[in-house]
């Protein structure tokens, strides 16, 4: 009696090891740490290059992965499923997708977006930014109809003294504005259409357009309010936004290199 209860003790020391190299045993078949560790990395690698953040629960769901994906793996080698030849295809394209997106991290990998790249990509951004932007801003008013000819009426009953407010409300397509009056606060001349825009800053305060202004969204009469110097933007500072500049400079570089080995390769 003594024998075997010092056995089981052995048995029982010998496997605790084991038991706590496992993730969870799924009908018999172990599923190791080492996989579990493995899926938590190249989910964090992937969260890190895509700029997304990473759940506090992450060991408990990529746990339940693999359980999940063990106990379907389990249930198709059940029913034969591996051994059929469309799985040896769809196999055969899986392999080859999976080698090209090492082609692709492993070209990211050795060919890191510095600093210094991230923050000249950043100022030029932020240059262009500052020299698109308008050095005055206007506050406009429209009402917009589909024909011409409604346009001409409504600049008719203006002249008459009609309100302005008061037939956008009734009148215009535009329901956003139309309902505030036509009122489209304050924007710079780039925020609309060309047609409009050029119009628009053509008046000077309190004037409104004596003829129609035809864009692509119909007819526009436009009243403008008033005008005032721009408010230069404000741009978030570059440690704010420095994962999204390095992400987008990892794009750009990687469609480069495709580009490259496009180029390269002999296709006849």
């Amino acid at each position: 009696m003594q024998k075997k209860l010092i056995a089981a003790l052995i048995a029982g020391a010998l496997a605790a090891p084991v038991l706590a190299q496992n993730v969870a045993v799924i009908n018999g078949k172990p599923i190791p740490q080492a996989r579990l560790d493995e899926l938590i990395t190249q989910f964090k690698d992937q969260a890190k290059r895509q700029g997304r953040p990473v759940p506090d629960d992450v060991t408990k769901i990529m746990k339940e992965e693999l359980i999940l994906r063990e106990i379907y793996l389990q249930e198709a080698a059940k029913l034969g499923l591996d051994k059929k030849p469309e799985f040896a295809k769809r196999l055969e394209m899986a392999r080859e997708s999976i080698l090209i997106s090492e082609l692709m991290d492993n070209y990211q990998k050795t060919h890191p977006v510095s600093d210094e790249q991230a923050r000249a990509e950043y100022d030029r951004i932020a240059k262009l930014q500052r020299e698109s932007a308008s050095d005055q801003e206007y506050k406009a008013r429209h009402i917009l109809v589909e024909k011409e000819d409604e346009a001409k009426a409504i600049i008719a009953k203006l002249k008459k003294g009609e309100k302005f407010e008061a037939i956008a409300k009734k009148q215009s397509k535009d329901a956003g504005s139309g309902a505030n009056g036509g009122d489209l606060g304050w924007a710079s001349p780039s925020s609309y259409v060309k047609e409009f825009s050029e119009a628009m800053q053509k008046l000077k305060k309190g004037e409104t357009t004596q003829e129609p202004v035809k864009s692509q969204f119909g007819y526009h009469i436009i009243h403008l309010d008033d005008v005032r110097k721009a408010t230069p933007p404000e741009l978030p500072k570059f440690e704010a936004v420095k994962p999204q500049v390095v992400l987008q400079l990892e794009r750009q570089n990687l469609a480069k290199y495709q580009e490259e080995l496009r180029e390269k390769a002999k296709v006849e």
